[in-house]
């Protein structure tokens, strides 16, 4: 293993913010045991302010689905300037999280280089595209998963995988909640509804004007319901007030009044609603993890849904290995939270079934005992430290 004394030059390449904050812990953790090491990539504002440099930052416009092609030129432009740098001075190893559109593409850019590879948070071939295996078990050298059944599953496939825990429940575990905000929002309205609109400028757009009409339909049925929208950034936020207005505006009839905007409390909105509303992604985790009941939703578009339901009918499910869309579905193995995804062309099956959820009290609380059950195993504390762990071996390696 490196001594304390080792100093590295370490390459992240993150392009998304829950990927920027997993970088941000590991860089922290890396450095208390190297602190002369260096770290520098495509890094976000958060594992910027941990200590990397900045080469070029991906997640500010991070997307889903067909908008990630638009990025394609942009990527493309990245992985041109990183031959450069990588061919002048390479680096000792690279870390790469998620994204597997840019990631995998890199992580050969790496292998041409010499440069080991740990990626990070592996992409999901055991749902789609099992294809992408061969290029992982070829441009990767160790394989940090976050999910348990996944470590089996890539080691069956020749992959050096390791289960380090999701780095998302160590975060959350670091950060406890704000009592007094939680009693403030439980009086605010009954019942309270979080509305998670997703993490991507895009995703806002296309999900979070479907909530607010769902919340309309709940709010005509329970007048006491309040709407807390928890978004995850300022800037998200700011969509999520620009498009309410602008429905409000249109003649919807949004209660504005009963609706809470405040990014900073995202953890206690959670926590204290009955029901969250929320955009597929990492953040159903984050609403298990509180063992919220919840109503998982991703739409591309309506207006181009005819097309999008017949190509996904056509070619996506031929590619899909699950018949569960959302994580906590995924992990259990089973129905437990209910999913409209990846398209849908109304808000009116949403917005009944979120009705018919929160007038079961009995239910509710049955689908909270499922979550927290489901989550408690998967809670860990050392993810930083298991990954950090990897990197120290995989530095090791190249060292004999």
């Amino acid at each position: 293993m490196p001594t304390a004394s080792s100093a590295f030059r370490v390459f992240f390449s993150v392009a998304e913010r829950s990927a920027d904050l997993y970088a941000a812990s590991l860089i922290s953790e890396f450095r208390r045991r190297h602190p002369e090491s260096t770290f520098f990539g495509l890094s976000g504002p958060l594992s910027c302010n941990a200590g990397a440099e900045t080469f070029h930052d991906m997640t500010t416009g991070a997307a889903m689905l067909v908008g990630a092609l638009g990025r394609v030129p942009e990527a493309w432009w990245v992985l041109q300037r990183l031959k450069r740098s990588f061919r002048e001075s390479p680096p000792d190893a690279a870390v790469l999280i998620d994204s597997p559109a840019l990631n995998l593409p890199l992580a050969k850019l790496c292998k041409r280089f010499q440069v080991p590879v740990l990626y990070y948070v592996a992409p999901q071939t055991w749902a789609w595209a099992e294809g992408r295996v061969a290029k992982i078990r070829d441009r990767v050298d160790k394989l940090a998963v976050i999910l348990p059944f996944e470590e089996d599953y890539f080691r069956r496939h020749g992959i050096a995988a390791r289960f380090v825990g999701h780095p998302l429940f160590e975060s959350l575990e670091a950060a406890p909640l704000d009592e007094a905000r939680l009693a403030d929002f439980a009086a605010r309205g009954l019942p309270l509804i979080a509305l998670m609109p997703g993490s991507r400028r895009q995703v806002v757009h296309e999900v979070f004007p479907g909530q607010v009409e769902i919340a309309v339909r709940i709010a005509h049925h329970f007048p006491e319901a309040y709407f807390l929208v928890a978004a995850a950034s300022p800037q998200t936020e700011d969509i999520a007030r620009a498009i309410t207005s602008r429905l409000s505006r249109a003649g919807l009839a949004v209660p504005l009044q009963r609706f809470f905007f405040d990014h900073r409390f995202r953890p206690e909105m959670i926590a204290a609603a009955d029901l969250a509303l929320v955009a597929s992604g990492t953040a159903t985790l984050e609403v298990a993890y509180h063992a919220t009941p919840m109503i998982v939703m991703y739409n591309h578009g309506r207006l181009l849904y005819p097309f999008l339901t017949w190509a996904f009918n056509l070619f996506g499910r031929k590619f899909l290995r699950t018949p569960r869309l959302s994580l906590p579905n995924i992990i259990a193995g089973r129905d437990i939270v209910p999913e409209f995804m990846p398209f849908y062309v109304s808000v009116e099956p949403i917005a009944e079934q979120a009705i018919a959820m929160l007038s079961d009290t009995a239910g509710l609380e049955s689908r909270q005992r499922e979550l927290a059950e489901l989550i408690a195993p998967l809670v860990r504390t050392d993810v930083s430290a298991a990954v950090a762990d990897e990197l120290e071996q995989l530095l090791a390696s190249r060292k004999r």
